[in-house]
């Protein structure tokens, strides 16, 4: 299936977020990288809050592809450490930069955040405010644990060893397995 001139616009778009940061998406450094005019990228998006916005949208689609690959099922037929546990894995081993990014600079509003948050809420949510079950406290421990790996590489720009990042990762989903759940 051919790709949609909408779909290569917002994937330029976050090559450009990839390499120079949230700020520099303007319509002529999307419309340069999507090899579009101003005009071409402005008969699809009226506003730069349109365009990222679709970028938001686009990005949390993404994932929330990635994290149904992960479970091997979609969130609602999957049992909440299923979710977490793919999660942990889309979140710590295979996020983009320009994923990470968008998810810490673009979430500045709540429509701009909505997308993601959405995502975020099927595939890990918040615990129950419940200190009782000490399954809900580990599965809030993991998600905090691989929220950090991810923040911790957006805020310092610095990837981690791939031998590290794995074995970070394989920590985080132990603590969701340690008594079976």
């Amino acid at each position: 299936m051919r790709t949609s001139k909408r779909t290569q616009i917002l994937e330029a778009a976050a090559r450009v977020v990839e390499r120079e940061g949230i700020k520099s998406v303007t319509f002529d450094s999307v419309a340069s990288e999507a090899g579009l005019t101003k005009g071409g990228l402005l008969y699809h998006f009226a506003s730069r809050n349109d365009l990222v916005q679709a970028i938001h949208q686009h990005l949390a689609d993404q994932w929330e592809s990635s994290l149904a690959a992960a479970a091997g099922k979609p969130a609602a037929e999957a049992t909440a450490a299923e979710r977490l546990t793919a999660y942990i894995r889309v979140a710590t081993q295979s996020a983009t930069r320009a994923e990470l990014l968008f998810m810490l600079e673009g979430s500045t509003t709540d429509e701009h955040a909505a997308p993601g948050n959405a995502v975020i809420e099927r595939w890990a949510p918040p615990p129950a405010p419940t200190t009782d079950d000490p399954a809900t406290l580990d599965r809030f421990v993991a998600r905090l644990a691989a929220d950090g790996l991810w923040l911790y590489e957006s805020l310092t720009a610095e990837s981690l060893d791939p031998d590290l990042r794995q074995a970070v990762a394989q920590r985080i989903d132990a603590t969701l397995h340690r008594d079976g759940d």
